[in-house]
């Protein structure tokens, strides 16, 4: 196609293109897909959103990067409760499940 713009053409995942999904899983439903995952990561970012964005404005975007860092690393992997752990927070869990040490 000589003269056309490559970026006029459509991409996977875009209308009149192929799924994205197709590429990652051949023969998989487009929809079951994109259900399962993008389910996750918007609970995910609800949550950030709900329990660290809304409270406050950061300055810069340091701060925020640095606020987002001490969200996941200090609270949402080690303090928080996990619905998949019983409701117990990841320390917890590994103090009830760790082996018998002598």
């Amino acid at each position: 196609m000589e003269g056309a713009d490559r970026r006029s053409a459509p991409q996977a995942g875009q209308a009149g293109g192929q799924p994205a999904i197709a590429a990652v899983r051949p023969g998989a439903p487009e929809w079951a897909a994109a259900a399962s995952d993008n389910a996750v990561i918007e609970s995910f970012w609800g949550r950030v959103q709900t329990e660290l964005l809304n409270r406050r404005r950061w300055r810069t975007r340091i701060e925020l990067a640095n606020a987002l860092f001490e969200y996941l690393e200090i609270f949402h992997n080690r303090r928080r409760r996990h619905n998949s752990l019983g409701m117990l927070t990841p320390i917890e869990y590994e103090k009830l499940h760790a082996p018998a040490t002598a």
